[in-house]
């Protein structure tokens, strides 16, 4: 099965996903994407993992990044997670962590699988859902950033409180489309990107954000639950 098919992904999701794909910008994707495994690298193995993991109605926060790390054996198909075996985590993913612990969630650990936060209801998603080894944003521009408006509108569409966590430059690029469909009980929050070039410049630090304990505000001020952003180690057991 190619890793572009939407079997398994939730009918929810899958509906948004095989509707784009019927567009011509859609079978463009596709095309290019064809092509492009037969000459590069492309990562992450799963691009939809995230999709199979979380529906549309359970998501209350969303964070948006860029694209998929680059390198070998760290996308697995949910922005900034990477897997539980990966023990040198990329520079991002060690200022999230950063992040949490200077808004006193706790230390996070050496482990980056995200996954708990997905079962949570927050979704992990990047503007484009793939990207070629050592090429950040190679395939920008090239018809995902269509489908994840998409599959925000589909979010949106449930009318449930909801946090927009909007990091870096190509996530910022959604707050318009973000706006002009959501409901009152939206919240969105931006700031840089985590990664080492830009979490401590201005206009807008990620590091010292607040991001996650402000979530976390609105949230329960919405009568929703809070997110468990860092468990103790035997929780997870």
């Amino acid at each position: 099965m190619s890793r572009f098919s939407t079997d398994g992904i939730d009918p929810a999701w899958k509906q948004e996903f095989d509707a784009f794909f019927e567009t011509p910008e859609g079978r463009g994707l596709l095309a290019f994407l064809s092509e492009r495994e037969a000459q590069a690298v492309i990562y992450p193995p799963d691009p939809y993992r995230v999709f199979r993991l979380t529906t549309p109605e359970k998501v209350r926060v969303v964070i948006l990044g860029q694209d998929p790390y680059h390198g070998p054996g760290q996308a697995m198909g949910m922005a900034f997670s990477v897997p539980a075996m990966l023990r040198k985590l990329p520079p991002s993913l060690k200022n999230i962590f950063k992040e949490l612990a200077l808004e006193g969630e706790g230390e996070h650990g050496a482990v980056g699988d995200l996954t708990d936060w997905v079962k949570q209801g927050v979704l992990l998603m990047n503007a484009t859902l793939t990207v070629e080894e050592g090429r950040p944003q190679s395939h920008a521009g090239r018809g995902w950033e269509t489908l994840t408006d998409r599959l925000i509108e589909r979010v949106l569409a449930e009318k449930n409180p909801l946090v927009f966590m909007l990091w870096g430059a190509a996530a910022q690029k959604k707050r318009e489309h973000i706006e002009k469909l959501a409901a009152a009980d939206v919240l969105i929050l931006s700031c840089n990107h985590p990664s080492p070039l830009s979490a401590r410049r201005p206009p807008a630090p990620f590091i010292g954000c607040g991001h996650f304990r402000k979530a976390n505000e609105w949230l329960q001020a919405h009568g929703a639950e809070p997110v468990v952003w860092v468990r103790e180690a035997f929780e997870l057991l």
